[in-house]
């Protein structure tokens, strides 16, 4: 992997990401309609979230046809070159439904496996945060400037986000897990995007974020942002079965992740794995 394919990855992806803010821009302005559901009835799919992702995938494959596709909302394209775009349209799709203005648009780049390059992209402002290299190494940026996480602190004074699954019964165990660690915590906030919320905790604005039922595409482009930023990302199974993911600043990682599984966010007698 060379830095000028590591340049090329990160401005398609963020060409592709401008392109499909734009197209859901417009798909807002006339109308949100929903097209189907998924996990369950409140787990929506529009028609914009599939309008975008087509529109991403075509964007990339005129310049990289070779390469293998992972998206929420498509089919699953096996590649050639080892390179693989790990994609979500709307991250955030209730939001855009309800007209809340927290939905982006998330794009990472992955060569053999690791993630290298990733766009996320606020649809409604338009803040774009980006991973790419810069000088020779990685560097987090927003809107063009070099982000980092925010400043060590207690565990009593962290801001921590976090989300709930769509499947009912997980979602019980879910406010449970919150309830028991909201009082050792500064609050708890509830965004609605897991990739915002990974680069909210790169630019300083959150002290963490821990969510179970993620998924790839969620957190492919926001987490290898974070971990830029001087985050840590570690994955682990969650109380109701599914993926857990919890983020914060690498100082004082392993107090948020304590306080996490012992509050029950984890599933009794799992070992989380280690991010990067």
């Amino acid at each position: 992997m060379t830095i000028d394919m590591t340049d090329e990855l990160a401005d398609l992806a963020l060409g592709a990401a401008r392109l499909a803010a734009d197209l859901i821009r417009g798909r807002k302005a006339d109308g949100v309609s929903v097209a189907a559901t998924k996990t369950s009835d409140v787990d929506i799919v529009t028609e914009a979230d599939r309008a975008a992702e087509a529109l991403i995938r075509d964007t990339i494959r005129a310049r990289r046809p070779d390469d293998a596709f992972l998206g929420e909302e498509g089919d699953d394209e096996e590649g050639t070159t080892g390179v693989r775009w790990v994609i979500d349209p709307i991250d955030g799709t209730v939001n855009f439904l309800y007209g809340l203005p927290n939905y982006a648009v998330s794009i990472a780049a992955e060569v053999d496996g690791e993630a290298v390059a990733g766009v996320v992209l606020n649809v409604v402002t338009r803040t774009e945060y980006v991973a790419r290299s810069q000088d020779g190494h990685l560097v987090a940026l927003r809107d063009g400037r070099q982000i980092g996480v925010r400043d060590q602190a207690p565990l009593s004074h962290r801001l921590i986000a976090t989300g709930f699954s769509y499947d009912r019964e997980v979602r019980v165990l879910q406010a449970e897990a919150a309830s028991r660690l909201l009082p050792h915590i500064r609050d708890l906030r509830r965004l609605g995007s897991c990739a915002l919320d990974l680069c909210l905790v790169a630019d300083g604005s959150l002290d963490g974020y821990v969510e179970e039922g993620v998924n790839l595409w969620d957190h492919a482009a926001g987490g290898l942002i974070a971990r830029t930023a001087g985050a840590t990302t570690r994955l682990g199974t969650g109380v109701g079965g599914m993926t857990l993911l919890v983020c914060g600043p690498a100082h004082g990682f392993e107090e948020l992740h304590a306080a996490v599984v012992d509050a029950g966010f984890a599933a009794p007698g799992t070992i989380t794995e280690r991010g990067e």
